[in-house]
């Protein structure tokens, strides 16, 4: 008869004869790396067997990878087959490990990302800012995970006041999605909370993968308020964190970065009141000296009075001796100016008288009773219209001529052009 520990032995002993160093190739799931160095994580097939293989590597083995392992990643690992025997598990031990390509999983999940990029899911441009002050928070998470318990010692630490409406859903599992869609959207229907908090704790990439469900995505894409998602763990990185306005690397995160610390709001309002108290203060004093000297200033008017009035006799003063030496000064000029005008109206008579003869002159020459002086004639018709041309005449017509000592009625008996024979003549 074998004792437990000798036959769990002995299964490794056959394990380790029978395989030796063998190569594996396998899809990595909840990947850890332990404080020490060490790394954990399963194994598993790509095509979606449901075998998997657990794995150990080592600290001196990790350290020789030169990638990030993460969950999703497809690759080939070099190492023994054996028991571990506090557990009595079966356990590959990994001695090397290299890229095999990416998992089927992953290259889902890559795709998916890369469609709802190009619709505009992820763009910075339709991110919300988060309430700053939020009243109400909702919360859309497992009533029984880790994650609802780590929200809500956050928030009671952080913001007590603040109202927490919770919105159960699954997180895991095939009907996960639909119920955290229905989740979301009841919370957008009801509009009760001003900040909604998705999340969840850690898991491997198939435990997440609830949140990179399309439907998911877009409900928090179409949600009434701004979203934070907080998923598994730092390096867990899914697409609901992406649609989301604001990703938080843990569930507590996101309760941080729902609500600021109430402590720290308190203080700067204390600064804020303390920094309106000083002003005030500071304008008061300001008003109570002016009052001081305005109430000294009362207290002695007479003063005042008498500072005024010798102002004014001043101003007076000098506006007298302003006024006089502009006097004087034209007074003295006044001789010499009567003067210049006296002789400058002088001139300018002599010159008008000048000029009257002148045009005296031009007008008795142009006096029509000056040319008939020098033995011309007017002659006008019997309407007194004046004749200038023979062509206006007639024979027999009666005429009258004015001269230099009087008129005289004369008979048109002969008409005859200058340089031009008769054109009329009288019949005999």
């Amino acid at each position: 008869m074998r004792g437990v520990a000798e036959l769990v032995r002995e299964v490794g002993e056959t394990l380790a004869g029978r395989f030796g160093a063998t190569t594996v190739r396998g899809e990595i799931s909840a990947f850890s790396r332990a404080a020490s160095g060490h790394c954990y994580f399963n194994l598993k097939d790509a095509d979606g067997e449901s075998a998997m293989l657990r794995c150990a590597m080592f600290r001196r083995a990790a350290s020789l990878v030169d990638f990030a392992a993460a969950d999703g990643q497809l690759v080939e690992v070099r190492g023994r087959v054996g028991v571990y025997e506090p557990r009595g598990e079966l356990q590959f031990v990994v001695e090397a490990m290299q890229r095999s390509g990416a998992g089927a999983l992953f290259e889902r999940f890559l795709r998916l990302k890369a469609m709802l990029e190009a619709q505009g899911l992820f763009d910075a441009e339709r991110k919300r800012p988060i309430t700053a002050f939020a009243c109400t928070i909702g919360i859309v998470t497992s009533l029984g995970g880790a994650a609802l318990h780590d929200v809500l010692s956050a928030l009671s630490r952080r913001a007590r006041h603040v109202r927490i409406v919770i919105y159960p859903s699954l997180v895991q599992g095939v009907d996960a999605p639909a119920a955290l869609c229905a989740a979301i959207e009841l919370a957008s229907r009801r509009a009760e909370v001003d900040t909604l908090i998705v999340c969840r704790g850690g898991g491997s990439l198939e435990d997440l993968w609830a949140f990179n469900d399309e439907r998911v995505v877009r409900a928090i894409s179409a949600a009434s308020m701004p979203v934070i998602c907080g998923v598994g763990h730092e390096t867990d990185v899914t697409l609901a964190d992406l649609a989301a306005d604001l990703r938080a690397p843990t569930p507590t995160a996101a309760a941080e970065l729902a609500a600021p610390l109430r402590n720290a709001c308190l203080d700067q309002l204390s600064s804020l009141r303390d920094a309106m108290s000083a002003r005030l203060r500071r304008v008061l004093d300001d008003h109570a000296q002016w009052l001081d000297r305005a109430a000294m200033r009362l207290l002695r008017p007479g003063q005042d009075v008498h500072q005024q009035g010798r102002r004014v006799a001043l101003l007076a003063q000098r506006v007298r001796s302003a006024m006089h030496r502009p006097l004087e000064q034209r007074r003295a000029e006044l001789p010499r100016v009567e003067g210049h005008l006296s002789r400058a109206a002088a001139l300018s008579l002599a010159l008008q008288r000048q000029r009257v003869s002148g045009l005296a002159g031009r007008l008795q020459a142009l006096d029509p009773a000056q040319v008939l002086q020098r033995g011309y004639a007017w002659v006008t018709d019997e309407s007194g219209h004046a004749v200038v041309s023979v062509r206006e005449m007639q024979i027999g017509a009666r005429l009258r001529a004015v001269l230099a000592d009087g008129t005289a009625a004369v008979t048109v008996t002969d008409i005859a052009a200058a340089g031009v024979d008769r054109l009329q003549r009288q019949p005999e």
